[in-house]
């Protein structure tokens, strides 16, 4: 099953994250990249055209999901498995605190 996300920063679309069977892949969209003030996500994941590549969910992503309570209600509302780090960041990062939301898309 591949799934994916659209990442938002500060309410404007800037790229999609996605998994995979090889792990996961964030890019960058290419009209984002040409605004004039476009933010990168993060300082570990810099302003680029390349695709980011990782086995292991990117730490940066894997911070916004809620831990301890939080956590317990989002498993137990969504029926989440707790270890499914990357469905737990499509179904509790819409509404993050901070600059950066994902929306989960359909699977692919």
């Amino acid at each position: 099953m591949n799934r994916s996300g659209k990442v938002y920063i500060q309410n404007i679309f800037a790229g999609q994250i996605y998994e995979s069977d090889d792990g996961y892949e964030f890019k960058y969209d290419d009209s984002y990249l040409d605004t004039p003030n476009a933010k990168a996500v993060s300082l570990t994941m810099p302003l680029t055209h390349e695709t980011y590549k990782s086995g292991n969910l990117f730490p940066f992503f894997d911070g916004l999901i809620p831990e301890g309570w939080l956590l317990n209600v989002v498993e137990r509302n969504w029926k989440i498995d707790g270890k499914d780090r990357f469905g737990l960041l499509l179904a509790a990062c819409r509404d993050c605190i901070g600059d950066v939301y994902i929306i989960a898309e359909d699977s692919k």
